[in-house]
């Protein structure tokens, strides 16, 4: 095959079409678990979040809730990956045989957001959130109704891999998926434009794009490293379900989500998807909540 302008538009297709056979391929989990927040700027200030919204009976004027002040922002990062077909592929018309590896280009940009949004909530217990203590803390500050500062916790510690109790059922979820720049399949083909072509006879495509995943309310989460068992469960549920506003009222946080990573998965189903215990007697956490595996956290 002449390496000719339809030439080259043809393989484009075919590539383009391999990436998103790919990108079909996977369905991503983060949605679950984050927010998606289109960004418009290098970066995106959330020095909103800090106090949830209460309404409460009209009596005389309305009492106008401040937004406190925090310095938190999520800065977009570029992320790429490129490959390279040889022109002799090309020319001798059996680039066909390579199309999974943009298949796999394709399923790489889809599982990425993934990547980016487990990472991040594994990294909880050393990444600080907005009030500037690690997400997952012992020692949270919350102004009590009599206008003292409490110490809140949102963790467990221990020496296991870690399982997370989440609320996924507000609009803002526990964390934040922010996307600056779709993902992209972009060629460089040209021999008179591009070096490549002209000093190593090869044509690139390549994926990019800006994003990057933040925290958002950590009342919404709960952390631990202890082994993932009923006493264990039941401490975690009784602690965000307890889980006061700084002005005292509760928050109604209802953990529906289990997350764990494939070492914790059989005591996960373990502890929730069956009806029995291991003595017969019924299982009280029976679908408590939703199990979600993932890979990306051990």
């Amino acid at each position: 095959m002449d390496i000719t302008a339809n030439a080259l538009r043809a393989l484009y297709t075919a590539v383009n079409s391999a990436f998103q056979q790919g990108r079909a391929t996977y369905t991503p989990k983060w949605e679950k678990i984050a927010t998606l927040v289109n960004s418009t700027t290098a970066q995106e200030n959330y020095e909103w979040l800090g106090e949830f919204t209460r309404l409460r009976k009209w009596i005389g004027d309305r009492q106008i809730n401040r937004m406190k002040v925090h310095d938190y922002s999520i800065k977009n990062e570029k992320f790429e990956g490129t490959e390279g077909i040889p022109a002799e592929r090309i020319e001798d018309d059996t680039y066909g045989v390579i199309m999974p590896k943009f298949q796999d280009m394709g399923y790489a940009s889809a599982t990425h957001p993934d990547e980016l949004v487990f990472a991040l909530l594994a990294a909880g217990f050393t990444t600080p959130c907005y009030d500037g203590q690690y997400y997952f803390d012992t020692d949270h500050p919350v102004i009590g109704s009599d206008g003292t500062a409490q110490s809140v916790s949102n963790m467990q510690a221990g020496a296991g891999n870690a399982w997370f109790l989440l609320d996924t059922n507000r609009p803002l979820k526990p964390l934040i998926f922010q996307r600056r720049r779709e993902y992209r399949l972009q060629a460089k083909t040209d021999a008179g434009t591009s070096d490549r072509v002209f000093m190593a006879d090869e044509y690139l495509y390549g994926v990019d794009a800006r994003v990057n995943a933040g925290f958002g309310f950590w009342q919404q989460a709960f952390g631990s490293k202890a082994t993932l068992d009923e006493t264990n469960f039941d401490a975690a549920m009784a602690a965000m379900g307890a889980l006061k506003s700084d002005k005292g009222r509760p928050l109604g946080i209802m953990p529906n989500l289990l997350v764990v990573g494939p070492s914790n998965r059989s005591a996960a189903k373990t502890l929730i998807e069956a009806q029995n215990k291991a003595n017969g007697a019924s299982n009280p956490n029976y679908q408590a909540v939703e199990v979600m595996v993932v890979p990306w956290l051990d």
